[in-house]
């Protein structure tokens, strides 16, 4: 079908009033960037990008990330115009409305036709650099006939001033993600006013530093856009396009003002919208030949998706794949490590005990993608037979990310997202704070993304407090759907991998020590992680107190105990590598392991939260303050995380 630049004007006007009016129906949103960046748009879709909506999820379509995600409705009127099966014009009508799938921003989940979640600035842009980089992977495994897509994304301003978009344009670049192309809604507005009373960054340059392809063209101009993408295409570098517009084209009396960016536009203005750009029709009514150019346009990819389906559904070792299903018996060697352990009594760090979990995981899992932000000789993520992903040999399974956490969060995010992949990445676990934002989407967007965060304690030691994580346990446990494990030793650590590999919902912590711990399990037939929590340690006679503890602190317990049992004290004590699985377990399960003794609970990190286990017969050891520098023990001694102390609160309660 071709479309002249007339009806390239009518279709971008149907996004235009389909978006103004249903953020005027809901009296809220951000009509600004939809009338903006409606011309890109309407090119982009109605001419170039491959999707097809009788198959949404199709792998290998392109995909597309709205980073400006304010600008929701601009999505949502395309993927209603384009005819996907999943939203209808009452979902328009029903913007930002409870239960509706066309929420604030656009959220994962609720529309096939929305690739990931975005809301938080720089996300989008970022995680579409971990989608271009699987793209690439997977095209060095399978060849162009299974995985050859482009990924497009629309950024605004907000997007190129957080931080993190600098560390994940740079790695684009260093990478020669070719397939990706980044439009800029270069309209120099925010919502406080105009860009360059707080920012004097020249973009353009800024790319091109990094080694992007850029290209600057007038955004409302159709044959510049066309030129632009077809220019994109052929490039051997990742592309930025500066779509220079206006916010809220064609409001007459708003457009080109932060007015129109995050406020609806009124009845007046709309009314006067439609005098200005001639459309003549009521609220939520596209003409049919208008809506008819667009459901044709969506057809222009059903002869590829015809081509590709046929070639791809011969190749079970692609499909299996792509859709990240474990290849059958992967856990054996997993489990052959646990049973060792227990024979010798390996006495090691967790973060040890994960390099050896992924020395029998790496070799027996294709869609594993591990790395680290610069500390893969301390995190321990690297392991013999991997691979450094380059931009000469994208056939690889390790990722060196340079000192960019921020980042890491969000490309795992995409990576995850794109599908085929199966993210892990490492940092110390203090320096989670830099990737929580990414986490949390993680969480939000329920998808699989592994986070092996080492030195995981004031055992950091000499390092001192600004390496020593004390809320960090707390606050990872009060977020939603996300495991925060704390192994205790080679078996808990290989279990809690098991879990996370498995999760395809949940995205995963492991929070890993530096410091050398016993096998404390004295089998494995069961993944008692999966409780998680489970007494580790029973007592030999009546039972004058429950202890509970997570990680380096469980052998501490079991000293304790080993201690009191002299003195004919006899304690139970409780591993807890998982709070988040624990507390889903029956109540019946919960209070078992618990007991009705009082119970000590001991954890060189915050105490808070752990009060909702020992109840008002019971107390907590740990911390309130930030840690000090010194060697491990000698700070473990000083906050009293010690056997002696353990015993002292136990016989407290006697």
């Amino acid at each position: 079908m071709s479309l002249n630049n007339l009806k390239l004007q009518q279709m971008a006007n149907a996004i235009r009033f389909l978006s103004a009016e249903a953020i005027n129906k809901s009296n809220s949103g951000h009509p600004g960037m939809p009338l903006g960046m409606a011309d890109v748009a309407t090119v982009l879709f109605g001419k170039y990008i491959r999707l097809y909506p009788d198959a949404p999820r199709w792998f290998n379509r392109d995909r597309f990330v709205l980073s400006a995600g304010h600008g929701s409705m601009l999505l949502y009127s395309l993927l209603y115009l384009m005819g996907y099966p999943d939203i209808d014009i009452e979902d328009i009508k029903n913007f930002r409305q409870m239960n509706a799938k066309t929420a604030g921003h656009p959220e994962y989940g609720h529309l096939s036709g929305i690739d990931m979640t975005t809301g938080p600035l720089g996300q989008g842009i970022s995680s579409a650099v971990g989608m271009a980089l699987a793209e690439r992977v997977i095209n060095a495994k399978f060849g162009d006939d299974l995985c050859n897509h482009y990924t497009y994304a629309i950024c605004g301003d907000g997007c190129l001033m957080e931080g993190i978009s600098e560390e994940a344009i740079s790695l684009a670049g260093l990478w020669k993600l070719n397939k990706l192309i980044v439009f800029w809604d270069n309209n120099n507005i925010t919502i406080d006013g105009t860009v360059d009373k707080s920012n004097a960054t020249d973009q353009i340059a800024r790319f091109k530093a990094v080694g992007w392809n850029t290209i600057s063209i007038n955004g409302h101009d159709y044959d510049e856009i066309s030129q632009a993408i077809e220019q994109a295409q052929k490039s051997d570098k990742p592309t930025l396009i500066a779509c220079k517009t206006i916010i809220g084209f064609g409001a007459p009396h708003k457009c080109g003002t932060s007015k129109v960016h995050g406020s609806p536009l009124g009845t007046e203005e709309l009314e006067a919208m439609k005098q200005n750009l001639g459309w003549n029709y009521a609220p939520f009514e596209i003409p049919s030949e208008i809506i008819g150019a667009w459901r044709a346009a969506a057809q222009k990819s059903a002869s590829d998706y015809a081509d590709w389906s046929k070639k791809a559904a011969s190749d079970k070792e692609f499909n299996n794949y792509i859709n990240n299903k474990l290849p059958k018996n992967w856990n054996l060697a997993l489990n052959a490590l646990k049973d060792k352990a227990i024979q010798e009594q390996t006495k090691v760090a967790t973060r040890k005990a994960s390099q050896m979990c992924l020395e029998n995981i790496v070799p027996y899992i294709p869609q594993i993608i591990g790395g680290s932000a610069d500390l893969a000789a301390s995190n321990l993520t690297f392991v013999d037979g991997m691979k450094t992903i380059t931009a000469s040999d994208y056939n690889g399974n390790n990722i060196m990310y340079g000192i960019r956490e921020h980042a890491m969060g969000a490309i795992m995010n995409g990576l995850s997202l794109h599908g085929g992949v199966i993210p892990y990445g490492g940092t110390f676990f203090v320096f989670s704070d830099y990737m929580r934002p990414a986490m949390r989407l993680a969480a939000l967007m329920k998808i699989r993304s592994i986070y092996v965060l080492t030195h995981d304690s004031i055992g950091v030691g000499e390092d001192g407090p600004t390496h020593q994580p004390i809320e960090h346990l707390a606050s990872y446990r009060a977020m939603p759907n996300i495991n925060t494990f704390r192994p205790c030793d080679v078996v808990e650590t290989a279990e809690a991998w098991q879990l996370a590999i498995e999760s395809e919902h949940t995205p995963s912590i492991l929070a890993l020590s530096r410091q050398g711990v016993p096998t404390i399990r004295s089998d494995s037939q069961e993944n008692l992680t999966a409780k998680g929590g489970y007494i580790i340690s029973p007592a030999k006679g009546k039972v004058s107190a429950t202890l509970i503890a997570t990680g380096t602190e469980v052998s501490l317990a079991v000293e304790a105990q080993k201690r009191l049992a002299d003195e004919n004290i006899f304690v139970n004590v409780v591993s807890m590598p998982c709070c988040e699985l624990f507390d889903k377990q029956p109540v019946e399960y919960k209070n078992a392991i618990l007991g009705k003794a009082p119970r000590i609970a001991v954890e060189a990190a915050s105490i808070y939260g752990w009060e909702r286990y020992v109840g008002d017969n019971g107390t907590v050891i740990g911390l309130d303050d930030f840690g000090t520098s010194a060697p491990a023990n000698e700070v473990y001694e000083y906050f009293g995380i010690t056997a002696e102390n353990i015993i002292k609160a136990v016989k407290k309660y006697l």
